[in-house]
């Protein structure tokens, strides 16, 4: 099976599109190649993947098999994107950022060298659905810097979860993040800080002490 490739297609040098992909699909109500999808050097795109048009996607981004890219998304570089996860409209994915598998984000800010684990939704609807005023105060969560969400976690609307914290997995969170903590459980709250843990292995002193987290 062939691409299927929409006209107004921008691609970077050294770029790779899997069979069968769809890229550059127009949004809904949208003419084909009135928006313009960006694809930046050296990303590879794997089978099954479908890329809408108004997107931006920087350098050296990899996405798995059966990843759905949305319009209005713009995606860093360096940045890895597992298999079937959906990235609805509105996100914004800094450097360096990895989203496991099956993930759902929608509006969302995700800083760099930021890691989401697999099965983690964020949502952007406080109280779905067919509020009249829904588009006055729907917003997604914002991801800042170096911050780790532990695998199966839940992120309501608007919250903000600090630089370099950790969420533990399986956690529901319901409100902000301090900076430098640890979080855990339905409703997710502060356990520790981040350097309290300790690497139960012992093969150093506390777990983060390599590149990048070492420069905190």
């Amino acid at each position: 099976m062939d691409n299927l490739i929409y006209p107004n297609v921008i691609f970077g040098e050294g770029v790779v599109i899997e069979p069968p992909s769809i890229i550059g699909k127009p949004p809904r109500g949208a003419e084909p190649g009135q928006f313009s999808l960006t694809i930046g050097n050296g990303t590879r795109i794997r089978p099954f993947s479908t890329i809408y048009a108004g997107t931006e996607i920087g350098d050296n981004v990899q996405t798995g098999q059966g990843v759905t890219i949305r319009e209005d998304n713009k995606i860093g570089n360096d940045v890895s994107i597992g298999s079937n996860s959906v990235l609805e409209f509105g996100n914004r994915i800094g450097n360096n950022t990895r989203i496991h598998s099956n993930c759902f984000l929608e509006m969302v800010t995700l800083g760099n060298f930021v890691f989401v684990g697999p099965h983690v939704t964020f949502t952007d609807d406080p109280h779905p659905m067919g509020c009249p005023r829904y588009r006055e105060c729907k917003k997604g969560a914002i991801v800042e810097d170096f911050a780790r969400i532990g695998a199966n976690s839940t992120i309501l609307p608007g919250v903000r979860i600090g630089r370099n914290s950790l969420v533990g997995a399986g956690s529901v969170v319901t409100r902000d993040v301090p900076e430098n903590s640890v979080v855990v459980g339905n409703p997710a709250t502060v356990v520790k800080m981040i350097d309290d843990l300790r690497c139960q292995p012992g093969f150093f002193d506390r777990p983060y002490r390599w590149p990048p987290y070492e420069r905190e």
